[in-house]
């Protein structure tokens, strides 16, 4: 493997080529460099180059004629050891310009600080022959199961969940297919280390725990070259994009360009969940500045120090953002846009809905695990959908988005008009219940919910008039299910179906325990984020967790299996209901409306087989001809991350 200015090439079967480039005493020209390199397999290629380049360019001539105190000297080695000079580097002073050469052979010390091919002390004794690794490594060779095996043993001594974040944040930037083997093996121990809840802690943290960029930040500086900014990554063949703008991240608020945690942490579940390759998933960050004045007097923030931008001067920038994507990686690439504000989430999902691959996983993710919960938890409490009344604290994009898809369900199952199944479900935000005589002051979003009653001021009016069967919490706004609502959701109720799911957990509406212990162990409970089974006069009540990574991972896979131009409601309406028979029967005995983490990869295959099924029938697949079992074509899509075998 060579890597030239930064990027790498793997060459698992080169021979001929000398490790060392051979260096002159005399005035130096920028040197030739041959690149040759196959792929891992020997076929061609997401990485295969075999390139004969010759650094004669203009800039370099350039460069090399504007320095002549640097170039055109004789090289005087100021390193100990016979080492010369070559470039200047060690003879310039701090304020002349030098040249980042970077021409190695990806063997031996550079293959063992490549994240992508680094297998640490799982290299055989072939492999260490071949590819220069004697000495560099200690004797012993490790399987991967026991590097997994002291990987977690290590984790589990860490008391701080920061910390444990950046030990596996450590471990993806060093070892990447160890990173996604610990995860996967580990799911529900390591799901809250690498996203919700300890990913909102690093994100508030993320300017002093940078060490080194794992996706894009596009700020207003690269207004007018974006295009130009995403051939800077790498990677070409991208499938999934996830993008903030850092405004609304979780129940935080605004952390400005330090809500690139967020990207960072879903696409690493698109791969280890959904199976996404890493490769195929890029990060990014659009960085409008922030309104966050800690972050702005913080010496370590990270982001641009200003204001947010607003109206004109942000939607110019995201526009060219959106047309730059689809220029560069084509109409079949995914965009998810995550943890936007209120008011710029629904505004980009209108707009490009019809002419991208977009999806908003607060909307439309949310939305259809909470559904999918909901219909499993009717074999508990029994009936239909529209049998329900649903009152919703939080009139935001998650809690109008679940409210959406639970009208859109009810219409299927019932054929009444959508206009009608939505007088089922009553929203409750800052301002208390919305109602029509609010209809003038409410943002456009809320409208639709807007029925006729008289003004109620509080959450816990509410649910006396309203007298729901399912409450749900997605205000953002932590212990707001009191005693006295969970209380009186009790009272009229046999089974309340009671669903906390604003993260982090600080921000959870109520705790698994208060809403076993207030309701007498009679609750249907799920949380956005983990707690503790909880023990209740003598019996132990598991708390399960509606979240988002149930359904985006398998989501996304399908649309990329099937090659779907576009996202429909109805793929949300049967992601939901996929998810909902992966509910078994033990579950349910257990009060549990969603199953064990420990399938999520069986589950993702299944999810995305439905989604793809669906792409097919509206039209909008591309990827022909229909494969015959799309569940297991979904299953032999899946990136992999044991580790392969080097020539």
């Amino acid at each position: 493997m060579f890597a030239v200015n930064g990027s790498t090439f793997l060459n698992n079967s080169l021979s001929g080529v000398p490790r060392f480039f051979p260096r002159s005493t005399q005035r130096v020209a920028a040197p030739p460099v041959v690149v040759a390199a196959v792929s891992s397999n020997g076929r061609p290629g997401d990485r295969n180059v075999s390139v004969l380049v010759e650094n004669t360019s203009k800039e370099m001539v350039e460069s090399a004629t504007s320095s002549p105190s640097v170039i055109d000297k004789e090289a005087k080695s100021t390193v100990g050891g016979g080492v010369e000079d070559v470039y200047g580097e060690d003879s310039a002073t701090e304020d002349m310009h030098i040249t980042p050469w970077t021409v190695t052979v990806a063997s031996g010390y550079p293959l063992l600080r490549d994240p992508h091919y680094n297998k640490g002390l799982a290299f055989t004794e072939k492999e260490r022959d071949a590819h220069f690794l004697r000495g560099l490594l200690p004797p012993g060779i490790v399987s991967q199961e026991i590097q997994v095996k002291k990987m977690m043993r290590n984790m589990r001594q860490y008391q701080v969940p920061l910390q444990r974040y950046m030990a596996m944040m450590d471990l993806q930037e060093r070892n990447e297919r160890l990173f996604y083997k610990l995860l996967i093996d580990n799911v529900e121990e390591l799901l809250p280390v690498v996203y919700t809840p300890t990913v909102g802690e690093a994100c508030q943290k993320y300017g002093s725990i940078f060490r080194q960029p794992q996706g894009l930040f596009i700020s207003l500086k690269e207004k007018g070259r974006i295009l130009e900014v995403l051939k800077n990554w790498p990677e070409k063949k991208i499938q999934v994009i996830v993008v903030t703008d850092g405004e609304r991240i979780l129940g935080l608020g605004d952390l400005g360009c330090q809500g690139m945690g967020i990207p960072v942490g879903k696409l690493s579940l698109y791969s280890a969940l959904g199976g996404i390759r890493p490769s195929a998933c890029l990060p990014v960050t659009i960085d409008v500045g922030t309104n966050n004045e800690k972050l702005l007097e913080d010496e370590f923030y990270i982001g641009l120090r200003r204001r947010r931008a607003t109206g004109q001067e942000y939607s110019e920038l995201l526009h060219e953002f959106m047309s730059a994507v689809k220029q560069n990686y084509g109409e079949k690439v995914l965009i998810q846009f995550e943890d936007f504000a209120n008011h710029n989430a629904f505004d980009l999902l209108a707009k490009y809905g019809t002419s991208h691959l977009v999806f908003n996983d607060d909307i439309q993710g949310t939305a259809s695990v909470v559904l999918a919960g909901l219909i499993a938890a009717l074999k508990l409490v029994g009936g239909t959908l529209a049998d329900h009344r649903f009152l919703f604290l939080g009139a935001g994009e998650a809690g109008t988005g679940i409210a959406e898809l639970i009208a859109l369900e009810i219409s299927k199952q019932t054929g009444a008009p959508l206009e009608e199944t939505r007088k089922k479900i009553w929203l409750v935000d800052s301002k208390g219940l919305i109602v029509r005589s609010r209809m003038e002051s409410l943002q456009h979003f809320k409208r639709p919910w807007a029925h006729e009653h008289g003004p109620i001021n509080n959450l816990a009016d509410a649910v006396k008039s309203i007298k729901p069967t399912v409450l749900i919490g997605s205000s953002g706004a932590g212990r707001t299910f009191t005693k006295e609502i969970v209380e009186s959701m009790s009272s009229f109720n046999e089974k309340p179906v009671i669903l906390a799911l604003s993260n982090p957990t600080s921000q959870s509406e109520c705790t698994a325990e208060e809403a076993y212990k207030w309701s007498e162990g009679k609750c249907i409970f799920a949380s956005g984020s983990p707690f503790a089974p909880v023990e209740h006069n003598g019996k132990v009540y598991p708390s399960g967790q509606a979240n988002n990574a149930y359904i985006f991972p398998g989501f996304g896979l399908g649309l990329i299996i099937s090659g779907a131009i576009r996202v429909h409601d109805d793929m949300l309406l049967v992601a939901s209901e996929a998810l909902a028979e992966q509910v078994s029967q033990e579950n349910l005995e257990k009060g549990l409306i969603y199953p064990p983490f420990s399938n999520i990869r069986k589950i993702s295959a299944q999810i995305a087989a439905r989604v793809a099924e669906k792409a097919y029938k509206l039209g909008l697949a591309t990827r022909l001809p229909q494969p015959e079992n799309l569940v297991r074509y979904a299953e032999s899509c899946m990136y992999s991350p044991n580790y392969r075998t080097y020539r």
